[in-house]
């Protein structure tokens, strides 16, 4: 468990109509693991690396609904995940036929007088989550 004392600053709690599909999807598919979970709550914090995610079921303990929860949830916003490799995640995707947003592809982005590129994927998760993964390939100059 990672405890109190190594929580990171920002952990996002996400609102699931499954709790059980969810799961499914973040830690099968994605490849996070549970830290910890409240069945009878049908809450989870998972944890990939060092990144942590909440998920609550709606319903089940208090919901903090600031509009009407229709799919996709989470518009506007999507989750980013570096990872040292994008594509065991990718595999066990395609291997659950399951649909990616935006195919991988090679970006790169100006940071300053520099250009950071990456290996990248975005995929939603039942709700609707727009998650992107983002491999790292490193940095070059920036020529304007």
């Amino acid at each position: 468990m990672s405890g109190p004392e190594f929580l990171p600053d920002l952990v996002p709690e996400l609102t699931v109509t499954d709790i059980g599909a969810s799961l499914r999807f973040w830690v099968d598919l994605l490849g996070f693991q549970i830290d910890y979970e409240r069945p009878e709550d049908r809450f989870a914090y998972i944890v990939l690396g060092s990144a942590h995610v909440m998920l609550d079921q709606i319903g089940q303990t208090r919901t903090w609904e600031t509009g009407p929860l229709e799919r996709p949830f989470g518009r506007g916003i999507n989750f980013e995940l570096t990872v040292p490799d994008v594509q065991p995640i990718l595999e066990r995707l395609s291997g659950a036929n399951w649909p990616l947003f935006v195919e991988p592809e090679e970006q790169w982005y100006r940071v300053n007088d520099q250009q950071t590129g990456v290996r990248q994927f975005l995929v939603q998760d039942p709700d609707g989550y727009l998650v992107r993964f983002s491999q790292s390939l490193g940095l070059r100059p920036f020529n304007s």
